[in-house]
């Protein structure tokens, strides 16, 4: 980390290329929403936001563009920083109800962060679907969506009861720069308790991982190995062209569910033979398959690919910022009408990715091999723009209930961005019990995500029925 004065720091390649990755019908934001059963204390949400989030420097800090010409941004601290703008309470006209809170979140998706202030914002909507809810947005140049998952989940108690967290307080300059980034961190998984367990359920608990990230990190390290992944990912031909891959707009849609229960999707997967991964993503799959043959797509013998991001941190640096992440594809059989065929098929596609590294390419690598900001935003716009049709992300949350500003979260949902004219992203999250299904889309390719649900739910009924009539055969 270059370090030029105190509260400055230059940009890494990789960091930098997201930056540059904004684009009108594209912005790289990652979007959360937290919601709950009632309403929270403001002025407690207040107090924690600059307790937990605050202490993180890039919560405090902006952009500044380099005099030099092509040389890389710095993050510098706001000297105007201004917490009232960056946490804002609002209330939703109309039923501010479930569908307001998603146009509402839709409506955001479409607005970008202004650089000439620290890249994140909360809103607190205090009345809604009969609770509350914070909704967040947070530049993918701060970290990829793991570390800000955690960051935000940081904020959280593992009772209701927890004391008021101390006040941050902004004057202990004695404070190293590299120190105040990331010893808070530390201190704010201290304050959650053994009940959060960490920042390593986010990866490693809940629902099975894709890939466990030990195999992840020794596929990225610089050398042969790598570098052979990183070729045959530019390699990798561009996917089939459907309706979901046509020019985006800028307007979003997004929309999210969460009534089925993790044990419920266990038990299907014990009744098929196959893990709770499987079932989820051959339930997506075959959501997806159904809403092009409503749109009028010829599915037959289609594959379509998923971006998969896959945390590169140990369970030890879950604490440290900035983009370490890297990609799986996985082939989506939505051609295959059976469904149980549809199964085993994508169980043996997923398995093939778990015993091959070179499937796994790091983007991180890209920042240890010479190449510019603009050379990784290139890539990344042709991984992401050519070889994919969705991104998908697939992370286990917390076990049980926590807690923030004293109330219960009741759901949680985290979209990453969707760069280079990719219209859909599917988020699949666990969270105490429950899987909650997310969907965002380009509003003029995909207008209706709460359709994909729906359909989501109608195939994973299947599933459990077609399971349930085997054991009682």
């Amino acid at each position: 980390m270059s370090q030029t004065n105190y509260g400055r720091e230059s940009f890494s390649n990789v960091d930098t290329a997201w930056l540059r990755m904004d684009s009108p019908t594209n912005l790289a934001i990652i979007t959360g929403v937290i919601s709950f059963p009632g309403p929270l204390d403001f002025e407690r949400l207040r107090v924690t936001v600059e307790a937990r989030l605050l202490p993180f420097m890039r919560f405090r800090q902006r952009v500044r563009e380099s005099s030099i010409p092509l040389g890389s941004p710095q993050w510098e601290l706001d000297p105007d920083f201004d917490l009232d703008y960056h946490l804002q309470r609002i209330t939703l006209t109309g039923s501010a109800d479930h569908e307001m809170l998603q146009h509402f979140v839709s409506e955001l998706m479409s607005i970008p962060l202004i650089h000439t202030r620290p890249l994140w914002q909360l809103f607190y909507i205090d009345d809604v679907d009969g609770g509350s809810a914070i909704v967040a947005r947070l530049h993918h140049c701060i970290a990829d969506g793991i570390a800000l998952m955690q960051v935000l989940l940081s904020m959280a108690d593992d009772s209701a009861d927890a004391p008021w967290p101390e006040p941050f307080d902004d004057t202990q300059d004695e404070i190293s720069t590299l120190a105040r980034l990331l010893m808070p961190a530390v201190k704010a998984v201290q304050f959650i308790g053994s009940g959060m367990q960490t920042a390593g359920n986010l990866i490693q608990g809940g629902m099975d991982v894709l890939i466990h990230p030990s195999r992840l990190e020794r596929a990225a390290k610089v050398g042969t190995a790598g570098v052979l992944a990183f070729g045959k990912l530019i390699l990798l031909p561009p996917d089939r062209r459907t309706i979901l891959k046509e020019k985006c707009g800028i307007p979003k849609r997004a929309a999210w569910y969460s009534e089925i229960k993790v044990e419920e999707v266990k038990a299907v997967g014990q009744m098929m033979g196959g893990t709770i991964n499987d079932i989820l993503l051959s339930a997506v799959t075959g959501a997806l398959r159904r809403y092009l043959v409503e749109r009028g797509q010829s599915v037959n013998g289609l594959n379509i690919r998923a971006v998969v991001p896959v945390n590169l941190r140990p369970v030890d640096e879950l604490d440290e910022l900035g983009n370490r992440f890297g990609l799986v594809f996985l082939s989506l059989p939505v051609g295959i009408s059976d469904p149980i065929r549809r199964l085993v098929v994508l169980r043996h596609r997923m398995n093939a990715i778990k015993n091959s590294p070179e499937a796994v390419v790091a983007l991180g690598i890209l920042n240890f091999i010479g190449m510019t900001p603009a050379q990784i935003e290139k890539i990344i716009v042709t991984i992401f723009g050519l070889k994919g049709t969705a991104v998908m992300t697939n992370v286990p949350g917390p076990r049980q209930t926590i807690y923030m500003a004293g109330q219960p979260i009741s759901s949680l949902m985290f979209w990453v961005p969707s760069p280079s004219n990719l219209s859909l992203g599917v988020s699949i999250l666990s969270y105490a019990g429950d899987v909650i299904l997310g969907i965002e889309s380009d509003a003029t390719v995909i207008p209706d995500p709460e359709r994909i649900i729906e359909l989501f739910r109608v195939e994973f009924e299947y599933l459990r029925q077609w399971g349930q009539s085997q054991k009682e055969a």
